[in-house]
């Protein structure tokens, strides 16, 4: 492990924890050349799906961009961050447990879709009225109605 200050790359592990989880691994480690000591934590590396976009291009799957469009869809409306981390996390197992490499961007959409119909139903018909891109208003209150 390369030292963030004086960047030489022999350091010693000072102390090693679990934590309660035990998903992650946090060592205080110490620099042999500047003594200066720093956290590093290790974390399994979780391969999730490609994502196949509407055009066939194929993007790696970017939790920060889900939740930027959960966020967006939940946009001043009264949902805790604990509840759209749930949601995203719940996500997240499902494309883990699916174990596919590729997933179809309108498969993910139907699983934001349904994580949002659970936490707040505001948030579920924004983000299906921009997702299902509507084109008459008819569609849009037949949505509306099988809420």
């Amino acid at each position: 492990m390369r030292c963030p200050y004086c960047a030489h790359e022999e350091t010693q592990v000072v102390e090693t924890r679990e934590s309660d989880e035990g998903d992650v691994i946090r060592r205080r480690r110490r620099c042999l050349k500047c003594d200066k000591r720093f956290t590093t934590y290790e974390r399994p590396e979780i391969t999730l799906p490609a994502v196949v976009k509407k055009d066939g291009a194929r993007v790696e799957f970017d939790p920060a961009k889900l939740r930027a469009s959960m966020l967006l869809a939940l946009r001043k409306r009264p949902v805790s961050m604990e509840q759209i981390d749930a949601a995203l996390e719940r996500i997240q197992e499902k494309l883990l447990a699916s174990a596919a490499k590729e997933i179809p961007s309108a498969r993910l959409g139907e699983l934001v879709m349904r994580e949002l119909k659970r936490i707040d139903k505001v948030a579920y018909v924004r983000f299906a009225s921009v997702y299902r891109e509507f084109e008459d208003v008819d569609a849009f209150r037949q949505l509306i109605r099988d809420i």
